[in-house]
């Protein structure tokens, strides 16, 4: 039965999404508002409607542990998981913009998260504050939209297409009528995944904290590899990242934005394990994208390869840390001591090496 209610609620979080996204960049293309910006705010942010209400959702029954582990999963799962299978289907192209800015943006706000969750609470006002930065950042995105070359404005275009004259969503009432029933999918399914996912944390013997940050974590990224993995096998190989690193933003400025703010006067409470851990390795994902983007600019097979088998290792570590394996210590020992470094060496020379090939080129 848990089974069924986690892959309902799944089910409605992925068609409240996209019912809202339709809705939503339709009747703001019928006001005149261009592809480019709909597509810079209202499709980038609707990918993450369902962190969105399952964080919210969670804050509001009391299950802290889900909103926070929500976020961080999702964000430690897209690099490492959705750049990685999208990497393997082909070697993704990093913008130049993406480099020098949006990945500083990205690592600015973990950072910011991290400094507001260090006594072991997310406060109210701090809520606060990430969402005037998330309003700040997507103000920001439009501005600079006047200044995009005639080439990505095409490229939008095409990607959001407005509602063809005739057709039933053409009309502003079915429209509206698209964002009221994504909405209230996105409520219905968001109950119905913390409900089961607090029934498999207790079948299981595990905390919230552990399901929140791989189970929900992965499923509420469903829209997020959908839309890269679709976008790498259409050959739009810098939406695919785009569309990752844009999420990821999102997921703390909105969604721990919004989950403080609903959390009132006692704010969210910050599990110490995350303080520890997971917080520390959303971190160094987010490090991890500047030299691996900066290597010639694009994400390698052997590089997507490595990514994924980084979250293969950081799940099986969870797990085996909320079972206190008897392996764990040699495990741990194993990552820190040889995989770790050895990656890191092997980063170093290939960012070493590749610029070096181009300037002989």
């Amino acid at each position: 039965m848990n089974v069924i209610m986690f892959l309902a609620g799944l089910a409605l979080l992925v068609i409240g999404a996209n019912a809202l996204v339709r809705g939503s960049s339709k009747l703001a293309l019928s006001f005149g508002i261009s592809p480019l910006v709909v597509g810079l705010t209202i499709v980038a942010f609707g990918t993450s409607a369902p962190e969105v209400a399952v964080s919210v959702g969670a804050v509001l029954d009391g299950k802290t542990d889900i909103a926070i582990g929500n976020v961080v999963g999702s964000n430690i799962f897209n690099v490492l998981f959705i750049l990685g299978v999208s990497a393997l289907i082909a070697p993704l192209v990093v913008n130049i913009q993406l480099i020098r800015q949006e990945v500083p943006i990205m690592l600015g706000a973990s950072l910011l998260l991290l400094a507001f969750t260090l006594d072991g609470n997310l406060a109210f006002l701090e809520g606060g504050l990430l969402m005037a930065l998330l309003v700040a950042y997507t103000v920001f995105l439009v501005v600079q939209s006047r200044r995009e070359t005639q080439a990505a404005k095409d490229e939008f275009a095409e990607a959001v297409q407005p509602a063809q004259s005739g057709s039933w969503d053409s009309h502003w009432a079915a429209q509206l009528g698209l964002i009221v029933a994504g909405l209230a999918a996105l409520v219905f399914g968001s109950d119905y995944l913390v409900q089961a996912s607090v029934n498999f944390a207790k079948a299981m013997g595990v905390s919230d904290l552990v399901i929140g940050l791989t189970i929900v974590a992965a499923g509420t990224s469903m829209p997020e590899v959908a839309t890269s993995i679709s976008a790498a096998l259409k050959g739009e190989r810098d939406i695919a990242v785009g569309n990752v690193v844009g999420s990821n933003t999102f997921n703390i400025l909105g969604c721990l934005g919004l989950s403080g703010l609903v959390s009132g006067d006692l704010g969210l409470a910050v599990a110490p394990s995350l303080l520890v851990f997971d917080m520390w390795v959303m971190l160094a994902v987010a490090l991890a994208c500047l030299p691996v983007f900066m290597t010639g600019r694009e994400i390698a097979r052997w590089e997507g390869g490595v990514f994924l088998a980084y979250y293969a290792a950081y799940v099986t570590y969870l797990i085996m840390a909320a079972q206190q394996h008897d392996a764990l210590r040699a495990f741990s020992g194993l990552m820190l001591g040889f995989v770790v470094p050895l990656t890191l060496v092997t980063l170093v020379v290939v960012f070493i090496r590749r610029p070096a090939a181009r300037d002989k080129g």
